[in-house]
């Protein structure tokens, strides 16, 4: 018998690529989301899941309605849109409190969360998100807790607002300029297909887990800013033709505690078996596939 999984997150870019693959291969799905929110992205699977939403129903009624074999939690506020610190905790604090109560409540076996690289102190968003993954700790005793950290995560259905999207909808647009950081900061750039092949074979394998597990979710490369930057206006000019844009570097100033560089050691992961199968040029190229 399928498993049946609950997703949250699954209206959002990272979520709607992991319920596209838990129901390909054949997961009973039930998604906790707001009745406000935007489904774009989901619309074509919303016959094939089962829906809560948690503005009008508590976020027990979903394990009432069946029993939850494992949670995937993606759902977040990076607080970008001068969001009240009240709002980005309760998102990434107290729902996910809210949702760990119900999984050990009925149960659950698996509470899989979406965690990051980025350092506590950084912002509003990676404070809330690694208070939460103290409180997993502590809880793991009465649930099996695997906790995915990732980066810089890239690919198509991404927020317009995120970083990528932006500079492909600059270059669109035609503007004359992108004005940019030196671009010195580097990171680890990963193409979404390869997170969801993350979570997907950390499911699989969970029986050989212990209590709590972490991962780093990342290709293991890193990359400047600038060097990736310069990598997405050539393959959209390799597309559409030479533009006009000129990537302006050294324009802003870094932001106040600005992290030049993240550890990544997917070694923990590569030892289940996995796998990062798309290079950096080819999820380039996907993502510039994807621009009308």
């Amino acid at each position: 018998m399928a498993k049946t999984i609950l997703l949250t997150g699954a209206t959002g870019f990272l979520g709607s690529h992991l319920l596209e693959v838990l129901l390909r291969e054949r997961y009973q799905v039930v998604i906790l989301k707001r009745s406000t929110s935007d489904t774009w992205r989901i619309e074509h699977l919303l016959d094939q899941v089962k829906t809560y939403d948690v503005d009008q129903v508590p976020v027990e009624a979903a394990f009432e309605g069946q029993q939850i074999d494992a949670a995937f939690h993606t759902a977040c506020n990076y607080g970008r849109n001068n969001d009240p610190i009240s709002s980005v905790a309760e998102t990434n604090l107290m729902f996910g409190l809210k949702l760990l109560e119900a999984t050990i409540q009925f149960n659950t076996d698996t509470f899989f969360n979406t965690d990051t690289l980025l350092r506590k102190q950084l912002n509003d968003y990676t404070l809330s998100k690694k208070q939460f993954v103290e409180w997993l700790k502590k809880k793991s005793g009465k649930i099996q807790i695997i906790n995915l950290k990732l980066e810089h995560m890239y690919g198509s259905k991404d927020d317009a607002t995120k970083f990528v999207p932006w500079v492909i909808s600059q270059l669109s647009s035609g503007a004359p300029e992108i004005r940019l950081t030196k671009g010195e900061q580097k990171r680890d750039f990963i193409y979404v297909d390869d997170v969801v092949s993350g979570y997907l074979l950390a499911l699989e394998k969970s029986y050989r887990l212990p209590e709590f597990s972490e991962f780093d979710v990342g290709t293991g490369e890193l990359v400047t800013v600038r060097e990736f930057i310069e990598n997405l206006k050539d393959a959209y000019e390799a597309r559409f033709g030479k533009v006009s844009t000129k990537l302006e570097f050294g324009a802003l100033p870094y932001r106040d505690g600005e992290m030049m560089s993240v550890k990544v050691d997917n070694r923990a992961l590569s030892d289940l078996g996995w796998r990062c199968k798309t290079s950096r040029a080819e999820g380039i190229r996907k993502i510039i596939g994807d621009v009308p």
